[in-house]
């Protein structure tokens, strides 16, 4: 049963990952991949509020963690593709844009999570 929560949630994150990242390639254009970069900035958020309310909180059940956090985030950020358009810039020498991309999307990917971790605590010591 958690193939299929899973399979839900990864078809489910891979189209808005597509979603996300072609919006913002239409919108700030492609010189710089900056729709790579709001997936990854935005899925390491989620994931750091995911974490506390699923795992630290135990909100849910165990369908829930592997729908967001294995299918839906896994799907959806692309850390892979990152590193592919970072070994890219390399090797054609684009070595500010290249080494601007790894360290915002490094350090702003860990702040993010760190973001997302405490935004979901505030919320629900609110609640």
């Amino acid at each position: 049963m958690n193939i299929l929560w899973i399979a839900a949630g990864g078809a489910l994150g891979a189209v808005s990952r597509y979603w996300v990242a072609t919006s913002v390639f239409t919108w700030a254009g492609k010189p710089f991949p900056y729709g790579t970069l709001s997936v990854n900035l935005l899925g390491s958020l989620v994931i750091g509020m995911a974490y506390v309310w699923l795992v630290q909180q135990e909100w849910g059940s165990e369908h829930h963690k592997h729908l967001v956090m294995v299918g839906f985030l896994g799907a959806f950020t692309t850390f892979s593709t990152f590193s592919l358009e970072s070994v890219g810039m390399l090797e054609q020498q684009r070595w500010t844009a290249a080494f601007a991309y790894i360290f915002s999307s490094l350090i702003g990917c860990m702040l993010a999570t760190v973001v997302g971790m405490w935004l979901a605590r505030q919320l629900s010591s609110a609640g």
